[in-house]
């Protein structure tokens, strides 16, 4: 087993399987250092051939994320969040490991984007997950770019447009994850379940997994190019986005001017 010492994750090799765990409890918010941890983690892994899997997960039966911290929304930061909180997601497009979410309790924004960008979702059954964005006047990028394409329009469509949360027997039936397991059994059918990609070929993985996603990842970074184009310069600059995070501070409700 190898360990690498992080502020604000925990990160170890086992066997062939990277354990990435978001350990900021109570709820594992993801502020920026706790992203650039992430991101160091995830991009140690680029061109190893002797890890098949990583699992991304959170400490404690509350949170796999709450998602990312809205304090890090504020003018002064929101460029470098933005752009470290994708970097993510381009990195994690550069691997060749199966990537699997294993998610317990809040799944929520940027902690939800996180989730549906790995390959496979393991769910405990007291998740909660979905992207409440909307109520704040904001947007969650990654999931309007992915969501739709990977549980259709329509079902994709009444998340990121209400920015309701949905439970673990929902989340299953619309295909948002692969599995739901009860909490008290988690861990063990954790590793029954990436048993079977254990014993599998990673060529044949590394291979298989870049023919699925060549329609997604084709034109993914452009996109995603685009997308942070809207939110930084379009979004942004609008009374209403920085009313609904002020507001989420504040711990107050929105007053909304619809401009």
């Amino acid at each position: 087993m190898t360990q690498k010492d992080y502020a604000n994750i925990t990160f170890e090799i086992k066997d062939d399987t990277a354990y990435l765990t978001i350990n900021r409890p109570p709820v594992n918010v993801l502020n920026i250092a706790a992203m650039k941890d992430m991101n160091d983690a995830i991009t140690s892994l680029i061109g190893n051939t002797d890890v098949k899997i990583l699992v991304i997960t959170g400490t404690g039966e509350k949170a796999f994320s709450a998602g990312v911290d809205v304090s890090d929304h504020t003018e002064d930061k929101v460029e470098e969040m933005i752009q470290v909180f994708h970097d993510i997601f381009r990195n994690m497009a550069k691997l060749d490991q199966v990537t699997v979410a294993a998610v317990k309790g809040l799944t929520l924004g940027g902690g939800c984007e996180v989730a549906i960008f790995c390959d496979l979702i393991f769910a405990a059954d007291n998740l909660k997950i979905g992207q409440p964005e909307i109520k704040l006047a904001v947007l969650p990028p990654i999931a309007l770019l992915v969501m739709p394409q990977f549980i259709g329009m329509r079902r994709a469509s009444d998340l990121l447009l209400t920015g309701k949360i949905i439970e673990s027997s929902e989340a299953l039936d619309i295909g948002l994850v692969n599995k739901v397991v009860p909490l008290d059994s988690f861990e063990t059918e954790l590793e029954e379940f990436l048993k079977p990609i254990k014993e599998l070929s990673f060529i044949g993985l590394k291979y298989s997994k870049k023919g699925m996603y060549l329609g997604l990842t084709a034109d993914f970074l452009s996109r995603l190019e685009q997308i942070e184009k809207i939110y930084l310069d379009d979004l942004m600059s609008t009374a209403d986005a920085h009313e609904g995070l002020q507001a989420f501070l504040e711990k107050r409700p929105p007053v909304w001017k619809n401009k």
